[in-house]
């Protein structure tokens, strides 16, 4: 089991930038994809961004592509989501998650698109951005 930290999340004005760190705990760290999910006041909750166990592979939601970067440090056993050019629907509470082993074996998008390959999760972070 993985046990993680979200921080970094704030209020910020529309265009600017925040960067969430993940910090987690464990030995295994490294051998977990690690995935970025938000959830929005009423609506389903939503896949941000990923990366794989050794950082080769990253994917991104539609809302996150060209605008948010992924990134891990297995060193500090750290994952996390720098986020540029924010705006209003871009506020929600963000949470990190650990994948399953089997998320490993998989190179292909989808998979890590599922909040089911993930099994430890934090406890979130909330990002407000105001216009």
């Amino acid at each position: 089991q993985v046990q993680l930290v979200e921080s970094g999340g704030g209020l910020v004005q529309a265009g600017g930038s925040l960067r969430l760190s993940c910090a987690a705990s464990g030995r295994t760290f490294s051998s977990h994809a690690m995935g970025w999910f938000r959830q929005a006041p009423g609506k389903e909750q939503e896949f941000v961004a990923a990366i794989s166990w050794n950082g080769n592979n990253l994917y991104y939601g539609d809302s996150a592509k060209g605008r948010f970067t992924i990134s891990r440090d297995n060193a500090k056993n750290t994952v996390y989501l720098q986020m540029n050019s924010l705006n209003p629907e871009d506020t929600a509470v963000y949470y990190c998650a650990a994948g399953s082993t089997d998320l490993n074996e998989s190179g292909s998008y989808y998979p890590y698109t599922l909040r089911s390959k993930y099994v430890d999760w934090g406890q979130g972070t909330q990002v407000t951005v105001s216009s």
